[in-house]
C-alpha cells in the first residue's frame, strides 16, 4: 500500500517483516475452529495469514482508509467470507465473542485495552499482543523490580503474563521511535474471588508513591477523606440491613415459636451485635483506624514496590474486615 500515508500519531506502524508475522502466529497456537479478535489490523499482513488458519477473524479498525485496504486485499478470494470488520474505536464498543486475541496494538491504547480484555466475559483462551517494550516489561515485572507498578500487579492478579520476544523498530513501516515486544496474556479461569474495583482502589493508593511506606501513603488527606466517606456509607448500609434483618427475624421467630424457641435469642443477639458493632462514636477518627489495620496486618512499614499479590490480598481483607472499603 505505497499510496497510504500512515498516521503515526494514531499508532499506525504496520508490521512488515513476514518472519515476525509468522512467529506471532506460531506462538498463538491457532486452531481451525478459532474465532480471532484483531485490533488495528492495518493493511492486513497479520490478518491474511490468520484467515488461512482459522474459522473467522474479527478485525477492529478505526481508520476507514485502512478498512478499504483490508477489504481490497481479500476481495474475490476464499478468505473474504471469513473476515468480519468492525469499524470504530475498540475501547468504546462491546467486544464480541472470541477464542483468542492477536494484535499489533496502537500503543496509546495498551493499558485500557489490556483491562478491557481481562474483564471481558466469556473467557478467551489467550492474547498475543505487540506492545512498546517498556510497557511489556512493566506487565511482567516482579516485586522489587524498578518497573514493578500498579499495572504489573493488576495484570498478574487476573492473568498469567509471559514476555515472548523482542521486535526491533525496523520491522515496522514507518518505524516507531521505540522498541517493541510480544507478550502472551492468559486469563486466570476461574478468576480470583476478589472485587476488582475494591482491589484496584487499594493498589492505586499504595502505588501513588511506591517507595513510601504504607503508613505514610495512607496519611494523605485525600485518602483519609475517601476512606472516611466509604466507612460511613458502609456503616449506614450495614445498620439498615441489620435493623431490617432484626425486625424480620423477630416476626419470623414469633410466627414459628415452637421451632425457633431454642435459637431465637442467639439469632437476635447476633443481629444486635452486628447492628451495634458499626455504631460510629462521635470522636471517631478514620486515620487512627487505618493505622491500626496497617499495624495489625504487619504492613505499616512495608512499601508497595516489594509487596506481592498475596500481601495485598491479606491487606485488603484486613481493611474490609474492619469496615474500610475502597470502592
Amino acid at each position: 500500500s505505497p499510496g497510504i500515508l500512515f498516521n503515526t500519531g494514531a499508532g499506525q506502524h504496520i508490521l512488515k517483516n513476514p518472519l515476525v508475522v509468522n512467529s506471532i502466529i506460531d506462538k498463538a497456537a491457532l486452531r481451525r475452529t478459532d474465532v480471532i479478535l484483531e485490533v488495528g489490523p492495518g493493511t492486513g499482513n497479520l490478518t491474511v495469514k490468520m484467515l488461512e488458519k482459522v474459522k473467522k477473524v474479527i478485525a477492529c479498525e478505526i481508520d476507514p482508509r485502512l478498512v478499504g485496504e483490508l477489504q481490497k486485499r481479500v476481495q474475490g478470494t476464499c478468505l473474504a467470507n471469513k473476515l468480519e470488520i468492525k469499524v470504530g474505536d475498540v475501547l468504546k464498543t462491546d467486544l464480541p465473542f472470541f477464542d483468542a486475541c492477536v494484535a499489533n496494538l496502537p500503543y496509546q491504547i495498551s493499558s485500557p485495552f489490556v483491562f478491557k480484555l481481562l474483564l471481558h466475559r466469556p473467557f478467551f483462551r489467550c492474547a498475543i499482543l505487540m506492545f512498546q517494550r517498556e510497557f511489556a516489561l512493566r506487565l511482567v515485572a516482579k516485586p522489587g523490580s524498578k518497573l514493578y507498578c500498579r499495572l504489573s500487579i493488576n495484570t498478574q492478579l487476573l492473568a498469567r503474563v509471559d514476555h515472548l520476544m523482542k521486535v526491533g523498530k525496523n520491522n515496522f513501516k514507518p518505524p516507531p521511535k521505540v522498541e517493541s515486544s510480544v507478550v502472551r496474556i492468559e486469563p486466570k479461569n476461574p478468576p480470583p474471588p476478589i472485587n476488582f474495583q475494591e482491589w484496584d482502589g487499594l493498589v492505586r493508593i499504595a502505588f501513588v508513591r511506591k517507595n513510601k511506606t504504607l503508613s505514610a501513603a495512607f496519611k494523605s488527606s485525600a485518602v483519609e477523606q475517601l476512606l472516611d466517606h466509604n466507612y460511613r456509607v458502609h456503616c449506614s448500609l450495614h445498620n439498615t440491613v441489620s435493623s431490617f434483618l432484626i425486625s424480620s427475624t423477630s416476626v419470623f421467630c414469633g410466627l414459628h415459636t415452637d421451632f425457633y424457641k431454642s435459637k431465637k435469642l442467639t439469632l437476635k443477639s447476633l443481629m444486635y451485635q452486628s447492628f451495634s458493632k458499626r455504631e460510629i462514636p462521635e470522636n471517631f477518627k478514620i486515620a487512627e483506624k487505618i493505622q491500626t489495620v496497617l499495624k495489625d496486618t504487619g504492613y505499616s512499614e512495608k512499601r508497595a514496590r516489594s509487596m506481592d499479590i498475596d500481601d495485598f490480598i491479606r491487606l485488603l481483607h484486613g481493611f474490609n474486615s474492619e469496615g474500610i472499603h475502597f470502592s
